[in-house]
């Protein structure tokens, strides 16, 4: 598995949003943010600059969902840690893109965007179930009230 092939998958996802945030990570949304959509993926794309394994200093290559159950499973695979700063919400970070085959990979990305799309307000699935052109519509609003909002530099 590499970065594109990954990408590439999680773009197939319903309503799978991917934004480019914090220096060089991509962050893919179950939903769009300006609606409320939350995030299940995280690749870290900066080489230089990424986090490393508080175990054994290796680079953390991508962050996901785990939920309670999987998570505690998943960290007792070497090579698979608790997120740094999303531990606590039971993310897990991984060290290397062997650590799964590809079918692998597919399944565990696709249970954390379940996880998330099932953890998502009412309010927000609805928008979700619009036809395309509304829903593309009313994001498009929501994104130019965000950007009126946002303080003047």
């Amino acid at each position: 598995m590499d970065v594109e092939r990954l990408r590439a998958f999680l773009l197939t996802l319903p309503h799978v949003v991917e934004t480019l945030q914090w220096g060089e990570n991509l962050v893919f949304w179950t939903g769009d943010k300006a609606i409320g959509g939350k995030m299940f993926a995280l690749i870290n794309l900066d080489e230089t600059h990424q986090q490393h394994s508080a175990t054994n200093n290796q680079p953390l290559l991508l962050s996901y969902s785990a939920g309670p159950t999987r998570y505690s499973e998943l960290v007792e695979i070497e090579g698979i840690v608790p997120a740094p700063y999303m531990a606590r919400i039971q993310w897990v970070a991984v060290e290397r893109w062997n650590i799964f085959t590809t079918a692998e990979w597919h399944r565990e990305l696709r249970a954390a965007y379940d996880l998330t799309l099932a953890k998502l307000p009412k309010k927000v699935l609805l928008t979700l179930a619009l036809p395309a052109a509304k829903q593309k519509a009313f994001i498009a609003a929501r994104r130019k009230i965000i950007a009126a909002n946002l303080p003047k530099k």
